[in-house]
């Protein structure tokens, strides 16, 4: 049934009996520039795909980057580019956001109809979300909760901060490893405010590597150390966990880290 990249598929309304023409399945979405975004998961209501660091969830009206997700993919299904006649996609859409700066998993919904479901779980905070973060110092504690309150900061435009008035926050956090003035953090945000895992590490006084909004030296021209490695979630229609992963391997050592067997 193809290789671990690609998977046999016949188009709708074919099979025995009609002309049984196959199209391989790519297993990543593939831009006509060539950018591909490699998918995670599927299911009949879902693709979990592998987000860059560098491209925005912003819809697709918003043209002030060249990097818009959503915008580029409804393009690609617009014009029915391979990965999606493969599929017979004719709606995909975000249902979460990731900061444009933040890589790791995305879930897209196939129809308005997941669309709403789906996002009805993140609301309501039915969804485990996890990350991995490299943040300055060596942070002490092993284990530790912020409940932080986050809201816009006055006069910074889409910068936010701590403040008593602010949403209620809250994100679970667990050092991993500790190594030469920076630490491997694993963050479980049980909220969803903007930028909370870089505001709450940055009140923790550890703030994310290369973040040039909250870091506390000037952001070299490297990507933010913030990487959504698992979501996970009951599936609304079959009524089944989910359990969507992303790769860590590469994070973990090009942040000077140990790469475990565990993980």
């Amino acid at each position: 049934m193809g290789t671990a990249s690609q998977r046999q598929v016949v188009l709708p309304g074919e099979g025995p009996g009609s002309h049984d023409r196959r199209m391989s399945k790519p297993m990543n979405i593939e831009l006509p520039n060539g950018t591909l975004f490699p998918i995670l998961y599927e299911d009949h209501a879902v693709l979990g795909i592998d987000k860059p660091a560098g491209w925005m969830c912003a819809p697709p009206s918003w043209q002030k980057t060249g990097r818009n997700l959503q915008a580029a993919i409804e393009s690609s299904v617009n014009h029915r580019d391979y990965w999606v006649r493969s599929r017979n996609i004719r709606f995909l859409r975000f249902v979460h956001r990731l900061d444009a700066d933040t890589s790791g998993v995305l879930l897209l919904a196939k129809s308005a109809g997941s669309l709403e479901a789906l996002s009805g779980l993140f609301q309501s905070r039915e969804v485990e979300k996890v990350y991995l973060v490299a943040v300055e110092g060596e942070v002490e504690a092993d284990e530790w909760t912020c409940e932080a309150p986050i809201g816009p900061t006055k006069g910074r435009k889409g910068v936010m901060c701590v403040d008593p008035s602010g949403g209620d926050a809250v994100t679970q956090f667990k050092t991993l490893q500790r190594e030469k003035g920076r630490s491997l953090v694993e963050a479980r945000p049980l909220t969803g405010r903007t930028h909370q895992i870089r505001v709450h590490l940055k009140e923790a006084g550890h703030p994310v590597l290369h973040d040039p909004i909250y870091g506390k030296t000037e952001a070299k021209k490297q990507s933010l150390a913030l990487r959504a490695t698992k979501v996970v979630y009951r599936d609304p229609f079959r009524k089944k966990q989910v359990c969507v992963k992303a790769k860590v391997a590469k994070f973990i050592s090009q942040h000077g880290f140990e790469v475990r067997a565990a993980r």
